[in-house]
């Protein structure tokens, strides 16, 4: 018997959260109002492409940071979110510093540059 908490499934929601999470935290810290229909495609991109990993690669996303963050730049790419905001976004990643966001946020910001 497989640990419930470790499931495909399980996992696949676990980073679903995560990455709404990441999207809230980036629209907040822009001051902008996310695009809600955009965020949840991305998010069903997301599931999607997680979903078509081999097992061994969805087990990576686990402790790879880097993967997660490429698969969720993948999904906000693939949503059209990068292309929301685009001006008002782009405007704002010119002065980077003043944004405060963690680097990971590069991730999203460099799809508007």
């Amino acid at each position: 018997m497989t640990d419930p908490i470790t499931t495909p499934a399980d996992y696949t929601l676990t980073l679903r959260e995560e990455f709404r999470h990441h999207l809230e935290t980036f629209y907040a810290q822009l001051k902008l109002a996310p695009p809600y229909e955009s965020v949840e495609k991305a998010i069903r991109s997301l599931t999607t492409s997680v979903h078509a990993l081999p097992p061994n690669e969805r087990e990576r996303l686990a402790t790879d940071a880097a993967a997660r963050w490429q698969h969720f730049r993948q999904a906000f790419e693939a949503s059209g979110l990068s292309k929301k905001h685009r001006g008002i976004i782009a405007g704002l990643a010119r002065n980077r510093s003043s944004l405060n966001l963690p680097s990971e946020y590069d991730q999203f910001l460099s799809l508007y540059s």
